[in-house]
């Protein structure tokens, strides 16, 4: 076994280096049959989920494995190589062995102990398997990775110790006010995308108590289909289809946004999300004049002359800034709105999170105002570490909350700019993650990995000699054939009964002869370092290499067949 893995993952890169190095459907198809067209490389796997990318591959050559992979995920993912490099690992052998029997317990996983991935792994199979990239290591390596998780979560209380990235997000939606079961009860959410994690998140969201669900997706019938799933849940959550075009419409009405698509851009932006929860133009006019007038009544006013430097574009402005002071307790003073909270301001910004369109035509009163409001956002957010979830300035409760759990990103990061808006993405996630309680189960699984990743290397050694004690036996077969025939030729009076016996015996001296060897040898070949005692085997015997290689070959067909009967043909277990 020469098991290579390189990869990269939330633990060794930032969000924002994971999110450019994503890999779409046909990338990882165009990155396994390049893997294999490399010459150090003889079969190959792509494990690549929202937060890791990882490059599995039987190598014959260490150094130019690790080289070759590293080149080849730096050019399918579209990030440089020297940019990418000092964010990979490398395990080797029985280390990366343990680490995918690590990652398939959850171990690993930004949420410890979630079980989603296991999907993910079982994916990653399916996809070998349907571009003939899996060969019998990788086989029986993710098979034997799937069923290491399994274990763990049946015999220990991992699950205790983590939870789906779908609930953690969603607790962290919460920012800890209360259950999520209560803080989702009645609201109307948004899911964009069908998908295996789209179609988790909508799973939970109708498990903890959402009203209603409105899923999203650009293939109609899947987003049908999921719609109708949820409706025969028997959880009592109304369900229904929207196309993709509907969704700016749709965010307008809804309480939570769920987005994991697989698109390669944004799929909502700031514009989107400020236009759904930016109030009425009335409200935002009456609001502007409250905060103007301030909260006492002031009797008309003496002179509108000052106002009538105030174009449209700088009105809007205003109304945006006044607001925000309405709405985070931000004050105003004779007639020019400035902030009196630094540290809710940087936040909160009311003129809206592109700069350069929102202040299109505003005159120069209006730009030192926003040139203010600006300065003191950055000092505010130099000064205050930046960590958890984005929440609205002030710590109010958010009008819109979303949850985003593509990658790379579904949802403008800027959005947290805008007043009334809570977004927890991969980012922040990992942030909150990081403060994440440890179970005390995460030992007793780490003890299972151990355990499972020596009887793996224990049983992989052990197969890699039977090919060469299968053909020993086969050639001490055929040399009992051979001298049976030259008794034939010598002694022909024998009956039958008689050449039955001498030739039963015969078989049976060899047998006994070569049983100790061959199981002492079947022993050893399955300690570390025991790869060696089959070339010794086949030194002292004189085997034929091709006679070897064929009965491996002759293995992996039956192997394939096998695989055959368990998966259809789309790849997925049965």
């Amino acid at each position: 076994m020469s098991l290579l893995v390189v990869g990269l993952s939330h633990r060794s890169a930032p969000v924002s280096v994971l999110e450019r190095a994503s890999l779409p459907a046909d990338a990882k198809v165009k990155l396994l049959h390049d893997t294999l067209a490399a010459e150090p490389s003889a079969e190959a796997a792509v494990l690549a989920t929202c937060n890791r990318i990882e490059l599995y591959a039987d190598v014959d050559k260490f150094h130019a494995g690790v080289a070759e992979l590293s080149t080849l995920l730096a050019q399918h993912s579209g990030v440089a190589l020297e940019e990418l490099t000092p964010y990979l690992y490398v395990h080797y052998e029985d280390r990366a062995v343990h680490h995918l029997f690590s990652v398939a317990c959850g171990l690993d996983s930004m949420v410890v102990g979630e079980g989603q991935i296991l999907g993910q792994i079982k994916d990653a199979l399916a996809l070998g398997q349907e571009q003939h990239t899996a060969g019998r290591l990788i086989n029986d390596l993710f098979q034997q990775a799937l069923r290491v998780g399994k274990r763990a979560h049946s015999e220990t209380g991992i699950d205790r110790a983590g939870q789906s990235l779908v609930t953690f997000g969603l607790e962290q939606l919460t920012a800890g006010r209360m259950p999520v079961a209560e803080w989702a009860a009645g609201k109307r959410a948004l899911v964009i995308g069908a998908g295996s994690m789209s179609s988790l998140a909508a799973a939970t969201l109708a498990r903890v108590g959402v009203a209603e669900i409105v899923v999203a997706n650009r293939t109609a019938e899947r987003a049908e289909r999921l719609a109708e799933i949820l409706v025969a849940s028997g959880t009592g959550v109304k369900a229904a289809a929207v196309p993709m075009g509907a969704v700016a419409e749709e965010l307008t009405r809804v309480d939570v946004v769920v987005s994991c698509t697989g698109a390669t851009g944004l799929v909502l932006s700031a514009d989107d999300v400020l236009a759904a929860v930016a109030p009425a133009p009335e409200a935002a006019a009456d609001a502007a004049e409250e905060a103007v007038a301030g909260p006492q009544d002031r009797g008309p006013a003496p002179d509108p002359a000052p106002r009538t430097m105030i174009g449209p574009a700088a009105a809007e402005v205003v109304a945006r800034l006044a607001a925000a002071a309405a709405a985070h307790g931000r004050l105003a003073d004779a007639g020019a709105v400035r902030t009196m909270e630094a540290a809710a301001g940087a936040d909160g910004c009311p003129v809206g999170t592109d700069g350069r369109s929102a202040l299109t035509g505003v005159d120069a009163g209006s730009l030192e105002l926003h040139g203010t409001w600006a300065d003191q956002g950055e000092a505010a957010a130099q000064r205050r570490p930046r960590r958890g979830v984005r929440t609205p300035a002030g710590g109010t409760a958010a009008r819109l909350a979303l949850l985003d759990l593509a990658m790379p990103r579904d949802i403008d990061a800027a959005v947290h700019r805008i007043p009334g808006v809570r977004l927890v993405d991969i980012e922040s996630l990992a942030e909150a993650s990081a403060d994440a309680p440890m179970a005390a189960d995460v030992e007793a699984v780490r003890a299972i990995v151990t355990g499972e990743v020596a009887a793996f290397g224990a049983a992989q050694r052990a197969a890699h000699i039977t090919p060469t004690v299968v053909a020993l036996r086969a050639m001490a077969a055929e040399v009992v054939a051979m001298e049976v025939a030259r008794l034939d030729g010598r002694v022909p009076d024998l009956d039958e009964r008689q050449r039955a016996e001498v030739t039963q015996t015969v078989r049976r001296v060899v047998d006994k002869l070569l049983h100790a060897p061959t199981v002492r040898v079947k022993q050893l070949a399955s300690e570390p370092g025991g790869a060696g005692y089959a070339e010794a085997l086949r030194e002292l015997f004189d085997l034929d290499p091709q006679t070897v290689a064929s009965v491996s070959r002759a293995d992996a067909s039956a192997q394939a067949a096998d695989m055959a009967d368990k998966y259809d043909d789309t790849g997925r277990a049965s």
